[in-house]
Parts: structure tokens; C-alpha cells; sequence
């Protein structure tokens, strides 16, 4: 059965980039007739003539452009190896793969991408999913970090870590200003809408109004963000929401704020595998989202 040897290819690399099959055996100390026969076996390997023979110069064949293409991937491919072993930083385009819960807002998850859009060195792979199915693809080493609303419990098994990136201040937003409105009673009889059960915020904010004996009136109730976001545009009741969903809104002032729940919060976490060779790049976003959280910019 055919096969791939890599110094073939190393060899076959060095003919193309010189276009001469002298040129390259002296480039890699070696004799032309070695190399030729070097290349030969390539060839057969492959059942396909790389190069169309002229007088001056070897031409890559078509065969030879499509083969050429996927050994410079194999040479590169093998460069990062041995970074990612050594734990260097690679001197090629990285990709980094973030997954984020399917309910996260979006104008969070933005906030957290837009320095590694800036930079040109990076590929930046996203996918949301539910939190579970994200957990297995840290599992499988398909995605490097997860971004969620919720911690995940950690121990010897699992390895995963949360790293607490932000913390987000929860408003009530309406329609219009309401002089008037004082939390929490001129909530009692309040149209609502509200984040679904398995958001902590609406479980802080219903045990408050259970504290406070006052109990609104619950227009709808959602599990994603963008369709809160949504909802509180378009439906002339009283949201609550953590700012950052509804920044633009505030700022155009389509919705304004009534009050700030001091009393809840919303964290985000980073959700990070144990590895022995973990993408060098989630390691600079871990230590950059502490340095923001211990810096200025906690209820931006």
C-alpha cells in the first residue's frame, strides 16, 4: 500500500521552490542522482508526475501544484506539533474555538470576542449549544473554552474549571420614565417579563419578591437573552435583564432603566479543561478576563 514519507515531501518541497533538481540537492547536501531518485518514489507513491522536465527549469504538473499545496499544510501542520509539545508560541495563524451557551446574550459574548477579532494572527472558530453538549466538545477537544451564565461543579474526573470573567449588573428596564415607580411594590400587578427558571437572576429576584410579599404579573417568561431583549422592545411591560443585554436600547433610549436589583447579579464564566498541552491562547483570555474583572471594568 502506498504511503507518505515525509522526507519525500521535504524533498519534492525544495525542488519546486528552486525549480531545479541541482540547485536543490545542493541546498540540502545532498546528490542530485539521490534526490532524483527521491523523487521518484514520490511520484510512484502517488501514481502522478509532479513536475513536466524542460531543458532549464522543472514545472509543477497540476498534480504537483495540488501536491505542493498540501505539504506546505503537512510542514505547517508539523511546526505547530511541536509547539503545542513544547509549549511554545506558535509563529503561525492559531485558531481558537469558543463555545458559548445557546441563552447567553449576545452582546456579551461580543464584549468578550472583540479583542481577539482585532488580532490578524488568530481564527476565531465560535458555536453555541446548550451547556451540556459544549461540556462533551471541551471533552472531545473540539472546542477550547466555554463561555456560560452558570459555573459547572469541578472535581478529580472532570478536570473543568470556572473562571469567573464578569459580573453584570441586573436593571428593570420599560418603555418610558415612571416617576412613580418604587421597587419592589409598584411591581404587585405588574406586567412582566422575565428570564426562565434556569437563570440564577430570576431565581434571586423570585425570592425577593417572595421577601417582600409582592407578586407581578408574569407576561412571558424566556431562556434566551436575545428573545428578552426582544420582548422588552416590543411588549409594554416591565424586563428584567442584565444591563449589558440591553445597552443599545439604553442608549438610544428605546428603553429606559426603572431601577437596579442590587441585590442580584449575573456571572459569566469561562469554562476551561484540565490539558498538558492546552491552547496557549485561552490561557492569555483567562489571565486578561482577571485582569479586567480586578481592574475597572466590572459593571461595564
Amino acid at each position: 500500500m502506498p504511503y507518505l514519507n515525509y522526507h519525500h515531501l521535504r524533498y519534492f518541497r525544495a525542488i519546486a521552490q528552486e525549480g531545479n533538481l541541482t540547485r536543490a540537492a545542493q541546498h540540502l547536501s545532498i546528490s542530485p542522482s539521490a534526490l532524483s531518485t527521491q523523487l521518484a518514489q514520490l511520484e510512484e507513491n502517488l501514481g502522478h508526475a509532479l513536475f513536466n522536465r524542460s531543458k532549464k527549469r522543472l514545472i509543477l504538473t497540476e498534480a504537483g501544484h495540488l501536491a505542493l499545496d498540501y505539504a506546505e499544510t503537512i510542514f505547517k501542520t508539523g511546526e505547530e506539533l511541536f509547539d503545542a509539545l513544547q509549549h511554545r508560541v506558535p509563529k503561525q495563524r492559531q485558531v481558537l474555538r469558543i463555545g458559548a451557551v445557546a441563552t447567553l446574550s449576545r452582546n456579551f459574548q461580543l464584549e468578550i470576542i472583540k479583542p481577539v477579532l482585532k488580532k490578524r494572527e488568530i481564527e476565531l472558530v465560535l458555536r453555541t449549544s446548550p451547556l451540556s453538549d459544549l461540556l462533551n466538545m471541551l471533552e472531545a477537544h473540539t472546542i477550547d473554552l466555554v463561555l456560560s451564565n452558570l459555573p459547572v461543579p469541578a472535581d478529580a474526573q472532570n478536570g473543568l474549571r470556572s473562571h469567573l470573567i464578569s459580573q453584570q449588573q441586573v436593571i428593570l428596564v420599560g418603555h418610558r420614565p415612571n416617576k412613580k415607580f418604587h421597587f419592589p411594590e409598584s411591581l404587585h400587578g405588574t406586567d412582566m417579563v422575565l428570564p426562565s427558571f434556569e437563570s440564577n437572576i430570576r431565581v434571586g429576584f423570585d425570592l425577593l419578591m417572595s421577601q417582600y410579599n409582592v407578586r407581578p404579573r408574569i407576561t412571558a417568561e424566556v431562556s434566551d437573552m436575545a428573545m428578552l431583549r426582544l420582548l422588552a422592545r416590543e411588549i409594554d411591560a416591565v424586563a428584567l435583564t442584565p444591563r449589558v443585554v440591553v445597552q443599545e436600547e439604553l442608549k438610544n433610549k428605546s428603553l429606559v432603566e426603572l431601577h437596579r436589583v442590587h441585590q442580584i447579579q449575573e456571572n459569566f464564566y469561562a469554562i476551561t479543561p484540565s490539558r498538558h498541552f492546552p491552547n496557549f491562547l485561552v490561557k492569555e483570555m483567562i489571565q486578561a478576563f482577571h485582569c479586567k474583572k480586578n481592574g475597572h471594568s466590572k459593571d461595564k
